[in-house]
């Protein structure tokens, strides 16, 4: 199974072309460097300690463009990505926050930067499971019982190569797992899986399985209108 990404590729992507805000800085100051810079958000930097991010959807419900930051506190958001982490991390992050600009610290907890999230899916955008040719299967099985290891044993025990798989969803009793694999003969792995006692939740036209199932109806249904 291939990663994502490691921490060093992406970190190349860590930028510092933007003015940050100070505490000392203008509303109105601010509202024209979200407008030129078009980021949800703006980091506000004070002796290169990240103080927090502000929103441009905050910015523009504040009419006295003469204050400055430091007079609104209260409706700073603090979140930050580190150097250390990998694409997963920032793609969660992104997400989690609501926001197109992701500061960046380093160990000694100062601003060094940001990602911007146009780049960040673009990487994402290039890695092998989503670039590489394969087929996107849902499968389901009991939360104690999965294991990502079997899982990817099973794969490459069926003659495919396993791209990538996460867990889409979980219950208090389930776990679904998403794979992306490529192989020459689909429904072998779709079958191994089930012998291993997972349910293969996707639909796909080379399921032998399904196909039977659908001749079996098809037969009841002439057996029944006799």
């Amino acid at each position: 199974m291939q990663e994502l990404e490691t921490p060093m590729e992406i970190k190349e992507y860590i930028l510092n072309n933007i003015v940050a805000a100070r505490l000392d800085s203008t509303i109105n100051e601010v509202k024209k460097n979200t407008r030129i810079q078009d980021f949800s958000h703006l980091p506000i930097i004070e002796n290169k300690k990240l103080v927090g991010s502000i929103a441009e959807r905050d910015l523009s419900t504040i009419e006295d463009g003469s204050k400055t930051l430091n007079d609104f506190r209260y409706v700073y958001s603090y979140f930050f990505a580190t150097e250390d982490d990998n694409l997963v991390d920032l793609v969660t992050l992104f997400a989690l926050h609501e926001t197109t600009l992701l500061p960046v610290l380093n160990k000694h907890k100062e601003y060094i930067g940001y990602y911007d999230l146009n780049d960040v899916l673009n990487v994402y955008a290039e890695t092998p499971f989503l670039k590489e040719e394969g087929v996107v299967l849902v499968i389901e099985k009991e939360l104690i019982s999965y294991s990502m290891s079997e899982i990817a044993q099973i794969t490459e025990a069926s003659n495919a190569k396993l791209l990538g798989l996460f867990l889409s969803n979980e219950t208090d009793n389930t776990a679904q797992i998403m794979l992306k694999i490529n192989s020459e003969n689909i429904n072998e792995a779709i079958q191994s899986y089930r012998r291993y006692g997972y349910s293969v939740l996707s639909n796909h036209k080379d399921d032998s399985y399904i196909e039977e199932l659908k001749n079996r109806s098809d037969y009841l249904q002439k057996y029944l209108s006799i």
